[in-house]
């Protein structure tokens, strides 16, 4: 699930549960806006706890010749947050 995905849960949750005041047989809105409200929270709690500390590192290394004849290698090291 994703972060976009749990806000929608959590706002249709909130709807549910604290807007409508309607009766549907067989079916009670407040506790399925419940349900909704709290996977919508867990979602979100996921979605940062796995995916936000994450660091990605990409290493490039580039041979040359130097002017004077010897080899160069020259390592880049890029880190996106």
């Amino acid at each position: 699930m994703r972060l976009g995905t749990a806000i929608v849960l959590l706002a249709l949750g909130a709807i549910l549960t604290f807007a409508l005041r309607v009766d549907v047989s067989g079916v009670d809105l407040q506790v399925v806006g419940w349900i909704l409200m709290i996977v919508g929270a867990l979602g979100i709690v996921l979605e940062l706890a796995i995916w936000g500390p994450r660091q990605r590192r990409v290493t490039r290394t580039d041979a040359y010749a130097d002017p004077a004849g010897a080899p160069v290698r020259r390592s880049t090291t890029e880190e996106t947050y």
